[in-house]
Formats: C-alpha cells, structure tokens, sequence
C-alpha cells in the first residue's frame, strides 16, 4: 500500500464530528431541492448521515453529487449556488392551494392560515434559521400537512394536530441528539385537518 492510500485510508476510517455531519445533511438538502434525490433516496440519506460514525460513511452519501459552489472556499452550501427563497413569515391560502417547499429559509416563527383550501409547509429541505422554529398554523375546513426532515425534534400543540403513522413518530421521540433542532407545531382547526409527517401523503 503506498503512502497517499494509507492516509486516504487513515482519513475516511476517521471518527465524524457533529459539524461534519451538519455540512453533510446540508449537501443533500440542496441536492434534494436541485431534484437530484428522490423522496425515499434524501429520507435514507439523511438518516444515514445523522447516525454516520466515520468520514467515509458521510463520503459515500455524497459521492455521487456534484460539488457544491464555494465549497473548496470552507463556504456553506446556502452561500453558493443554490438558490434561496424566503417568503416572509406568512403564508396564506383563501379558497386556494399554497405550498412552500425546496430549499427556502424558515424564521424562528412562522405563521400560516389555509381558509377552505390546502397548504403544504415542507420544511426537508428547507434551512431552519433558529434552534426552535415554530410554526403556526390554521386549518379552516381544509387539509394542512407539514412535512419535518429526520433527526428534528417534533413538538405538537392547539387542536387538530396529528403526527402520522408514516415513520415521522420516529422523529419525535426519545433517541435524537441532545443539539437535534425542535420543530414545534401550533395548530387551530375547525372542520379541518393538521397532519405531521416526513413524506408526502399518497
């Protein structure tokens, strides 16, 4: 074995950091919002990364994605290329559809109503900009999902606000890291419904 392959070895045979996993979900995040992944390949991934023990187990999640621009730079993924949407703090469908998704920026508060409608908050590929963000949401005489990444904490409050039984309980359990990001829900409904999950309903 020559010397540049021993230390390649050495190197992804490396414990990961908690940093190094950050950057690595942050990857895939951008990759998922780019349509590079699929549903079930970023929910495996990003599990994957979240529980990685060594560089080259967050290496192979990423080795088939393009790098990031401003990476070689020590630059996050949010300042490159990727494009970033921020919709303020409301969000608001009268008789109507809304939906925010890809890779938008999420305030710690953030307030929702969808009036004889149905909105979609999709926050797996969104960049949470707080340790707590809560969202607040109504749901009047219409359907509401809010869709949460693996490894956030997940907080319910108010009325009508159900976790659903599609692998997102996982995320609101015991087990997470202590450092894990809290995503609390506030809901209201009234002939409506508030639905927690981590994939989109079928």
């Amino acid at each position: 074995m020559t010397l540049p392959e021993r230390r390649e070895q050495e190197t992804t045979a490396m414990l990961a950091s908690n940093a190094e996993r950050d950057t690595v979900t942050e990857r895939l995040q951008v990759a998922f919002a780019e349509h590079r992944l699929t549903d079930s390949e970023f929910d495996d991934r990003i599990r994957a990364a979240l529980t990685a023990r060594t560089a080259g187990e967050l290496d192979a999640l990423t080795a088939d994605l393009p790098a990031v621009a401003g990476a070689e730079a020590g630059l996050a993924p949010d300042a490159g290329t990727a494009r970033q949407v921020s919709p303020g703090r409301f969000a608001i469908a009268f008789k109507s559809s809304i939906s925010r998704a890809g890779r938008w920026t999420v305030p710690g508060r953030f307030y929702s109503l969808v009036y004889k409608g149905s909105g979609v908050l999709d926050l797996r590929a969104a960049r949470l900009t707080e340790p707590v963000t809560t969202i607040v949401l109504i749901s009047y005489k219409s359907r509401a999902q809010v869709l949460v990444p693996p490894g956030v904490r997940v907080e319910l409050g108010g009325t009508g606000v159900s976790l659903a039984d599609d692998g997102a309980s996982a995320v609101a359990g015991t087990g997470l890291a202590p450092r894990a990001p809290v995503v609390h829900v506030q809901g209201v409904t009234y002939k409506g419904t508030i639905d927690v999950r981590t994939k989109p309903a079928s």
